[in-house]
């Protein structure tokens, strides 16, 4: 299945699975790179559809995910958004990452921060890393895994 097929595909299939819970809504398709980018636009089902703090988000991303590799897919990465909520969280996210870094450069002290999902550390790293003089560092395993903020030694 070449790229456009795989979007398409992804598309279809997670309009299918949403009209299994009785959404019938056009979700928003699109390709960034090697991920499928598909938007669910806002319903009265956006709490049923995200879960406790998105994990029904990434149960749905990773049963699409899932499918497209036993597809054999050119593209088998995909991001599912639902009204916007991602976007939202990280931009929440990076603004905390600002604050975090700002206490770490006034105090000097390194930072434990709580553990995160791979793509909020993303978000941490990508924000971090525009402040020439912090570094970041994730440690731990599977759920513990968080990130550490420190100065750079001069």
């Amino acid at each position: 299945m070449d790229r456009e097929e795989s979007i398409v595909f992804a598309k279809k299939y997670l309009e299918d699975v949403l009209s299994f819970f009785g959404l019938n809504t056009d979700v928003v398709a699109s390709a960034d790179e090697d991920v499928i980018e598909l938007k669910v636009p806002s319903t009265y089902l956006n709490g049923f559809l995200i879960g406790q703090r998105g994990d029904t988000l990434r149960s749905l991303q990773f049963l699409l995910a899932t499918t497209l590799h036993q597809k054999n897919a050119e593209l088998q990465r995909v991001n599912v958004d639902v009204a916007d909520y991602k976007r939202q969280h990280n931009e929440r996210i990076a603004a905390q990452a600002e604050q975090w870094a700002k206490q770490v450069l006034d105090s000097g002290q390194p930072m434990t921060l709580k553990p995160m999902n791979a793509a909020e550390r993303r978000v941490v790293h990508r924000v971090i890393g525009e402040y020439g003089q912090l570094v970041t560092q994730s440690e731990g395993e599977g759920r513990e895994r968080h990130v550490v903020l420190s100065k750079v030694a001069e």
